[in-house]
C-alpha cells in the first residue's frame, strides 16, 4: 500500500502566487488595456453666469497604426457632441502613427480645439526598464530617440481639424456662447515649456472681458507648472502623461506618476491650490500605451468627459 503526503504549505502558496500573477498578466496584458471607458465629471470653474462647457479630454494616445479598436473608439466620441476638446499629447507611438491618429480623429473635425505637445509628439519611443519609475521621473534616453513627423502632425490638428496649438503661447475661443482664454505649455518633462513666455502671449489677446474664463493646459502636470497657471489666472488646469500610474494596486492607486505631482492626483479630477487660489485639475490617464510596455492594470484606458458649469 502506498501513501501520499499533502503539498507543503509553502508550495501551496507559491503556487497560489504564480497562478494570481498570471492571471494578472493576462488581464493587464489581454483585457484591460482594451476596456476603452469615458469618465464623466462636473467642475465649477466658469465666471458666474456662464453657460456650461463640455469638454472631451483626450490624451496619451500613444498610437500605432495597428490599434484599429483604440482608432474605433475615439472616433465614436465625437457622438458625445462636446463644446470644446483638449488634447494633452503624446498623440504619436509610432513613426507611421500619424495614419491611426486621422482615423481616430477625423470625427473630431469643426469642434473646437486646442493640443499640446509631450514628448511622443516629437521623438520616437524607446525601450526602457519600467522599474527605473520607481526611483523618479524618466530622465532622457541615452541614445537620441528618431523624430517623428510632428510638422505634419500639427498641420493635421490645424487645417484639418481646426485645433490651435498652445505650446507655449494662448488664444481666445468662443465657446458654447462663452468667451475662454486658453493658454499652455509645451512638455515640462523635456524642459519644453517657457513659462515665462506666457504673459507676454495673454497680454497679446487683448483686453479679458470680465466675464470671460481661463483655461490651463499642459501635458506633464509637474507642481511648477501647476502653480504658475494658477498666478497667471487660471480657472481650470487639464494634463495628462501619467498614464494614471498604467499599473496600480486595486485599492490604493497609482504606485507611480513619472512626474512630481502627489500619486493621489496622478489621475482623475481632484483640486490644485497655489498662494490662496483653488482650481479644479483634471489629469488624464490617458487611453494608451508605449508599445514597449502593452499593459494597464487596475487603471483602465479613458478619456474625459468634464462639465465645466458656472462658479457661485
Amino acid at each position: 500500500m502506498t501513501s501520499s503526503r499533502p503539498a507543503h504549505p509553502a508550495l501551496i502558496a507559491l503556487g497560489a502566487v504564480g497562478a494570481a500573477g498570471a492571471a494578472a498578466a493576462v488581464w493587464g496584458f489581454g483585457i484591460e488595456r482594451y476596456l476603452f471607458t469615458v469618465r464623466e465629471v462636473t467642475a465649477s470653474a466658469l465666471a458666474p453666469g456662464s453657460a456650461p462647457i463640455r469638454v472631451l479630454h483626450i490624451s496619451d494616445a500613444h498610437m500605432a497604426p495597428w490599434q484599429h479598436r483604440k482608432q474605433d473608439w475615439l472616433a465614436s466620441l465625437a457622438q458625445l457632441e462636446p463644446d470644446l476638446i483638449v488634447n494633452t499629447g503624446d498623440n504619436l507611438g509610432h513613426r507611421d502613427g500619424l495614419a491611426g491618429i486621422r482615423r481616430a480623429f477625423d470625427s473630431f473635425a469643426g469642434i473646437p480645439g486646442v493640443f499640446v505637445h509631450g514628448s511622443n509628439d516629437v521623438n520616437a519611443p524607446s525601450p526602457r526598464n519600467p522599474f527605473l519609475y520607481f526611483a523618479g521621473p524618466s530622465g532622457k534616453s541615452r541614445k537620441p530617440a528618431p523624430l517623428l513627423d510632428t510638422g505634419a502632425m500639427d498641420a493635421y490638428f490645424t487645417d484639418e481639424l481646426g485645433w490651435i496649438g498652445l505650446n507655449n503661447t494662448a488664444t481666445r475661443l468662443t465657446v458654447a456662447g462663452n468667451t475662454v482664454d486658453l493658454f499652455g505649455v509645451s512638455d515640462a518633462h523635456r524642459d519644453w515649456d517657457q513659462l515665462e513666455a506666457l504673459p507676454a502671449a495673454i497680454d497679446g489677446l487683448g483686453e479679458r472681458d470680465a466675464g470671460a474664463s481661463v483655461l490651463g493646459v499642459t501635458h506633464a502636470p509637474y507642481q511648477r507648472i501647476l502653480n504658475g497657471f494658477i498666478d497667471l489666472g487660471a480657472d481650470a488646469i487639464f494634463g495628462g502623461h501619467t498614464h494614471g500610474g498604467q499599473v496600480c494596486l486595486p485599492g490604493f492607486g497609482a504606485l507611480v506618476a513619472n512626474c512630481d505631482i502627489p500619486l493621489d492626483q496622478a489621475k482623475g479630477l481632484s483640486t490644485w491650490s497655489s498662494e490662496g487660489h483653488t482650481v479644479p485639475l483634471n489629469v488624464s490617464a490617458g487611453c494608451g500605451h508605449s508599445i514597449y510596455a502593452p499593459v494597464r492594470f487596475a487603471c483602465r484606458p479613458e478619456a474625459t468627459l468634464l462639465t465645466l458649469t458656472a462658479r457661485d
